[in-house]
């Protein structure tokens, strides 16, 4: 019988995410694929070092233990770039670090997202710009993950945490932002406070999270010693009265948030300093680059994003 992954939470990432590679790709950018091969060839045995989505990947595959091994929860796919003789060090220091990943689609030289829609993924997470542009472009869900200095505290606990426009909702509002004012944003929120967002790039994923969400709270009922391992939170530059309409469109979503952050303004790096996500998912790089201090992960979709989009991606 087939390996069914319909009912699964199942995110497709890239080598350059889930470990450091700045070393190799130096090799590769400097002395070019030949070199790149050889470097890879003679190192297959040496452990790569975690990368940006590390603590993420991790800790979302410990979910698996609420369910059966034959019937895990979340699938976590390698999609690369590499060769598949390449790529033989990426899967050996996968299974150094004890990863439960086993599935791998290795594509030289050509970036494998068109494979989601055909393995069910609701995310892809890469270090290459260019790819998760291409992938974006196509309709797809995707992420870069960009540089930080986060240190991984090694508790148990997933805090994932979302902008909001852009991301879970769909860039509506926030052409009214771009094309208008501060003002005309907040009456044309109040005027649609009854109509939910269209959903937007990472809505999926985020039901996907929601129904692991579930399951753990399952468990505790039955299980009075379980501790919830999976916090999502909500961290927006809207105030109110734009709030609302934010928190009823994630209701009508059926989404459930165990925190929501309305800044208006206040610089996010702030607020992430103190709840220290795994992943931060925005829309806008100015947000992420000051907030290196925590894994985040530009999401390029959107009016924010077109400029650059058209830049990055062939046509």
């Amino acid at each position: 019988m087939a390996y069914d992954l319909n009912n699964r939470l199942v995110v497709g990432i890239a080598s350059s995410a889930l470990f450091d590679l700045k070393k190799s790709d130096k090799v590769f950018r400097e002395q070019g694929v030949a070199m790149y091969r050889d470097y890879q060839e003679r190192r297959a045995d040496k452990p790569l070092k975690p990368g940006v989505a590390f603590p993420f990947v991790k800790r979302l595959l410990a979910l698996n233990d609420l369910a059966t091994k034959e019937d895990p929860l979340v699938e976590v796919i390698v999609l690369s770039k590499n060769s598949p003789d390449t790529g033989l060090r990426v899967m050996r220091s996968i299974q150094h670090h004890d990863l439960p990943i086993t599935r791998a689609i290795f594509q030289q030289g050509r970036a494998p997202h068109e494979f989601m829609k055909a393995l069910n993924m609701s995310l892809f997470l890469s270090g290459n710009e260019e790819d998760v542009y291409s992938a974006t472009a196509a309709g797809l869900p995707a992420g870069r993950a960009l540089k930080s200095t986060f240190v991984d505290d090694g508790d148990s606990e997933l805090r994932i945490a979302f902008d909001f426009d852009s991301v879970l909702a769909d860039d509506e509002s926030e052409r009214v932002m771009k094309t208008g004012d501060l003002h005309s944003f907040h009456e044309h929120e109040r005027l649609n406070v009854a109509t939910a967002h269209t959903p937007g790039p990472l809505q999926a994923f985020s039901q996907a999270i929601n129904r692991i969400r579930a399951r753990e709270e399952q468990e505790r009922a039955t299980n009075r010693e379980y501790r919830i391992r999976l916090r999502v939170s909500i961290v927006t530059a809207r105030n109110a009265p734009s709030h609302e309409r934010a928190i009823r469109s994630i209701k009508e979503w059926g989404l459930l948030v165990n925190d929501a952050f309305f800044l208006g303004g206040i610089e996010k790096r702030k607020v992430l300093a103190v709840l220290r996500p795994h992943i931060f998912f925005d829309d806008q790089r100015d947000h992420l680059e000051s907030a290196s201090m925590v894994p985040c992960v530009h999401v390029p979709f959107g009016i924010a994003n077109e400029a650059t989009a058209s830049a990055k991606t062939p046509g």
